[in-house]
């Protein structure tokens, strides 16, 4: 084998394995996105339950600390999987909605180009 075969060879392996690490990354960003809807999902239904159970109304106040702990409805409080990400909760029972934007629970990507941790619809939730 001549050098430039060599090197032509190294090249090509190379640009595979590029390729293969983009894949991987687009693989972590899909499945993050995916585990953070996963968590509002069921946050909501956590929060849905608990109101359920106690007979709250609409606009009642209820903070997280009283669906997330030990023995409670979730047995720890979830955390975004993205390092940028995290999330937000009402203080109150909100009405019925399958918006993003107005669920108990809504996460700091939710909207952002390109990385969007907010579920499309929210129906049975």
């Amino acid at each position: 084998m001549t050098l430039i075969e060599i090197t032509l060879v190294i090249a090509i392996l190379l640009s595979l394995i590029a390729v293969l690490f983009l894949g991987v990354a687009a693989y972590k960003k899909g499945a993050d996105r995916a585990k953070c809807i996963l968590n509002i999902s069921t946050v909501q239904k956590s929060m849905r339950s608990y109101a359920n159970l106690n007979e709250l109304e609409i606009a009642d106040a209820m903070l997280i600390g009283t669906l997330a702990g030990a023995g409670k409805m979730l047995a720890v409080q979830p955390a975004c999987p993205d390092t940028l990400g995290g999330y937000t909760f009402l203080a109150v029972v909100p009405a019925a909605s399958t918006k993003a934007s107005e669920l108990y629970t809504v996460c700091k990507l939710a909207g952002t180009v390109g990385n969007d941790h907010s579920p499309k619809n929210a129906v049975g939730w």
